[in-house]
């Protein structure tokens, strides 16, 4: 059985950010448990796409690496317990969470809705806490895992007319980095990352020619951009790093 199983959310997409991770991890020798939730899919301009998953699977398993797909409503706050221990049963004791998943439906200060905010808090802010309080529950005794166990969670700084996405994302910083000193004992590193912005889908031309201009490298970033950041803290050369909210936009916030 291996010991480095990592559950990570929001992998669905081809283009996601998620989907470049999962593949370096495998490379590295992570088992995944790759969670997503088609509904909100389904919500969004892109729309679902089993297939993309389904392609994902045969890359992990062609490298050698088990994984297995789970349906997980992250607005339930009994999902990531149960999340947890399902992929706890199935795949062994998980040491690695990536939290790739996002709510993210455009507001502002005057046109938000209360139920749209609470959505946001529950699946960005409130399910990064529960899936991190469920990893630090059921990690083997310190002395048992291979090199520890990590937490890194993708994060934005992007709040203007895009509220409670950017207010929900900034609490879920302050819980990784918290965690980061909580959690030590068990042998954690926690660590918040802030890629800027990654066309994973969701820009259109104008957005791409705008943002392309802001940036000194002349380019976007790409999924591969932020998974090598990822892939670096959940190694164990990464180890050391923890509590960190580590920016790697390409240079557009200098």
């Amino acid at each position: 059985m291996s010991m480095k199983t990592c559950l990570l959310t929001g992998a669905g997409r081809r283009e996601s950010i998620g989907r470049a991770v999962a593949r370096d991890l495998a490379a590295d020798g992570w088992d995944l448990a790759l969670a997503t939730w088609d509904p909100y899919d389904d919500s969004m301009s892109w729309g679902a796409r089993p297939g993309d998953l389904s392609e994902l699977v045969a890359e992990v398993v062609g490298l050698g690496r088990r994984a297995r797909v789970y349906q997980a409503d992250l607005s339930d706050a009994a999902t990531p317990a149960r999340l947890l221990a399902q992929v706890n049963a199935d795949l062994g004791p998980v040491s690695g969470l990536v939290l790739s998943h996002s709510q993210s439906v455009d507001s502002s200060i005057l046109d938000t809705s209360v139920e749209a905010f609470d959505r946001h808090f529950a699946v960005n802010t409130r399910a990064a806490w529960l899936s991190i309080k469920a990893l630090a529950e059921q990690l083997p005794p310190l002395d048992e895992l291979l090199d520890g166990a990590r937490v890194v969670a993708l994060t934005s700084d992007h709040t203007v007319h895009n509220l409670p996405y950017g207010a929900s994302k900034g609490a879920l910083d302050r819980i990784v980095i918290a965690a980061a000193r909580e959690l030590a004992h068990l042998g954690i590193s926690s660590n918040a990352v802030n890629p800027g912005p990654v066309d994973t889908g969701w820009m259109d031309d104008d957005t791409r020619r705008t943002l392309t201009a802001m940036q000194p490298t002349g380019r976007l970033g790409t999924p591969e951009d932020v998974s090598r950041t990822v892939r670096f803290l959940m190694s164990p050369e990464g180890r050391w790093v923890t509590g960190q909210l580590i920016t790697t936009d390409g240079g557009i916030s200098v």
